[in-house]
Parts: structure tokens; C-alpha cells; sequence
């Protein structure tokens, strides 16, 4: 595949694009957690603590998430503005995801609580400014903001780009945020945030079609192997380079081009 020339390979890649950006797409992808809301700030929530979990088995990850929604009694926003201090503990000693656990979704929480008293959105704090022209940076004042604290166990589920980390969750996240369009996948919500700054989320999947591609050349999937994806998919579409997330991680799962 990677003898394809750039014309072919753009159009092969906007043909599978085109085929995975559909609303059936929502259903086996932890996307579907945030798609039960119609608030900003429960979409906010809910899809940020899906994307932290968000390693492993698609199925494990919907479970988990639904069993965090649960806790919360299924309004996200109303109860990280309105825990009592008894719910917080009774979380605590809770199993959740693997290595996310009661501990960590408490200490989310009570963030989540203190920004959103400082901000109406989640947006504000992943601003992309000039002359940046990806979330490099915006992804590490978030972290700043969000964490805050001195050194806590759950730092470690908000990956830092400067340390070479893809933070394939966050951008992720991002996605589901910042893209617009009109197939009902991504949900654009956020208005100053331009798209045209998203990258590819960089994982096993989408990281081996890469390769396969002749898209990157690095092995590891790190940052700047998000860098190098960043600079060959744009080329094919500046504007809107991470719906090529789509055709990517599609490729990948079924396995078309192995």
C-alpha cells in the first residue's frame, strides 16, 4: 500500500474516511457515553472520563464508563457541582477501569468541581494560541490547570505530550470536542477552537496502518510520531486532518490491509 501515490492515497483515505464518519460508528465506540447528553458541560464530562479510560477492549470501556455515570446518577455536571463529601468517600474503594480506580475518579471529580466554578467549559483550558499549530502546549497548561495539586496517583491518566507522551486520550478527547461536521459523530461543541489543529489519536491501530501506509517512519508512538503523522495528513486535507482518525482506526480493526 505504501507504493500508492499521493493522489491515491488521499482518495483511498477519504473513501474509508467517508465510510466510518457514520452515526453506526457511535455504537461500539466509547464515543456512545457522551452521546447520552444534550448538556455542554455533562458531554464535557462524561466523554472526558470515557477517554481516560480508554485503553483495552471497547466493551470493558463502555462497561466502566457506564458504571462511573452510574455512580453519578447519570448527571455528570449536577453531581461534580453538588457531591457531598459521604459520596466522595463512598467512591473511593470502588473498582472502576483497570488501573483507574475509585481513588483517581474521586480525585477527578473534585477538579472537575474547581474548574468548572472558575469556567463555564472545559474549552477554555485547551486554547490553542498563536503560533501553535498543534495541542502540544495546550494539552500541557491543561494539564497544569486540571492537576494542580502536588504530585497525586492519578496524574499519571493525563499523559504530558512533553515528555514525549502520544496523550492518545486526550487528543482523542479533543476530537470528539473540536471537529465539526455532519455526520453526528463528533460533536464540535467547542466554537474557538479551530480543527485544522487536531491531530490523529496514535495508537496500535492507528499507528501500524501509519506505518503501513508509508504515512511515518518512526516505531514508536510517541509524540513526535503524532508530529510526523500531523505533517503527511495534512497534506490531504489541512482543514480537517483528523477525520483521517476515522479511516485509520477503521483499517486497523477490520483489518482490511493485513
Amino acid at each position: 500500500m505504501n507504493m500508492l501515490k499521493f493522489e491515491e492515497l488521499r482518495d483511498f483515505l477519504n473513501e474509508k474516511a467517508d465510510q466510518y464518519n457514520a452515526p453506526d460508528f457511535i455504537e461500539n465506540d466509547p464515543i456512545q457515553i457522551p452521546h447520552r447528553f444534550s448538556l455542554k458541560q455533562d458531554i464535557e464530562i462524561a466523554g472526558f472520563l470515557a477517554a481516560t479510560i480508554s485503553w483495552g477492549n471497547r466493551k470493558s470501556i463502555i462497561s466502566s464508563a457506564d458504571k462511573m455515570l452510574d455512580i453519578m446518577g447519570n448527571s455528570p455536571y449536577d453531581f461534580v457541582m453538588n457531591y457531598s463529601e459521604k459520596d466522595l468517600k463512598d467512591i473511593q474503594d470502588k473498582s472502576i477501569h483497570r488501573t483507574f480506580n475509585g481513588q483517581d475518579f474521586s480525585y477527578f471529580i473534585k477538579q472537575f468541581n474547581r474548574i468548572y466554578k472558575q469556567n463555564e467549559s472545559l474549552e477554555s483550558l485547551f486554547e490553542v494560541k498563536e503560533p501553535e499549530n498543534n495541542f502540544l502546549h495546550a494539552i500541557e497548561r491543561f494539564r497544569n490547570g486540571f492537576l494542580e495539586t502536588e504530585k497525586h496517583r492519578s496524574h499519571k491518566h493525563i499523559s504530558s505530550p512533553y515528555k514525549n507522551s502520544s496523550a492518545k486520550r486526550i487528543i482523542m478527547f479533543l476530537r470528539w470536542m473540536v471537529r465539526k461536521d455532519k455526520r453526528g459523530v463528533d460533536f464540535g461543541i467547542w466554537e474557538n477552537i479551530d480543527q485544522k489543529n487536531l491531530s490523529i489519536p496514535l495508537d496500535v491501530h492507528t499507528g501500524n496502518i501509519s506505518r503501513k501506509l508509508g504515512l511515518v517512519s518512526r516505531t514508536q508512538n510517541d509524540w513526535k510520531t503524532v508530529e510526523e503523522l500531523d505533517a503527511a495528513i495534512r497534506k490531504f486535507d489541512e482543514t480537517d486532518p483528523a477525520k483521517y482518525d476515522f479511516a485509520l482506526f477503521g483499517l486497523g480493526v477490520t483489518k482490511e490491509l493485513l
